[in-house]
């Protein structure tokens, strides 16, 4: 799990540990690329998470070419898209597109929300339906086939599962989304380990 010096490391953490990951969280973006798995954690903005990445996103851009499996989760989500809206740095790059502010009446969406129109893989074996979000940034890639689940706030769709190889980004937190959003971990680093 790479510390960015923001996001929900802890719930993060036990949530995955859980699901039956051994869990390690490096600092240093290099240090994550031996990793089985790279899980990219939520919560915080995306400039600074993207200047914490920057000194190795060629390398983990290459790993992630080269079938290191990940896990982005809320802002973990959003650093694989192109960039942001939100500040500036670049992304990973893997999902392209860019990141804009949620269009909705009430910004930040804090709370359960509904996950629909899902062609994910994952939730075959562990269905959600409801997830919890903490969000007011969302992804918005330049080609939809890569969506595999949605959610919508207030008349405004956006992705909440996003897919590409060995890449999966939830802009929702599954650790905070009960023993479903665990599940939904589990199944994650199951396909991870595959």
């Amino acid at each position: 799990m790479f510390d960015y010096g923001a996001g929900n490391l802890h719930s993060l953490g036990k949530a995955l540990a859980v699901a039956g990951a051994s869990v390690r969280t490096e600092t240093d973006p290099f240090a994550c690329l031996d990793a089985d798995a790279l899980v990219l954690p939520g919560v915080g903005a995306f400039a600074p998470a993207a200047a914490r990445l920057e000194p190795a996103r060629a390398e983990m851009r290459a790993a992630i070419a080269n079938g290191l499996p990940v896990i982005g989760i809320c802002l973990g989500m959003q650093l694989l898209f192109d960039a942001s809206e939100e500040g500036g740095g670049a992304g990973l790059g893997v999902i392209h597109g860019r990141v804009e502010r949620l269009r909705a009446a009430r910004v930040p969406q804090m709370g359960w929300n509904a996950v629909t129109n899902v062609k994910e893989p994952l939730m075959q074996r562990a269905p959600l339906d409801w997830a919890y979000y903490a969000n007011s940034y969302v992804g918005r890639p330049v080609d939809e086939t890569c969506v595999t689940a949605w959610s919508e706030l207030d008349g405004c769709r956006f992705p909440a599962i996003v897919r590409r190889g060995r890449v999966i980004g939830v802009q929702f937190h599954p650790e905070k989304s009960s023993r479903v959003g665990v599940a939904f971990l589990a199944a994650a680093l199951e396909e991870c380990a595959a």
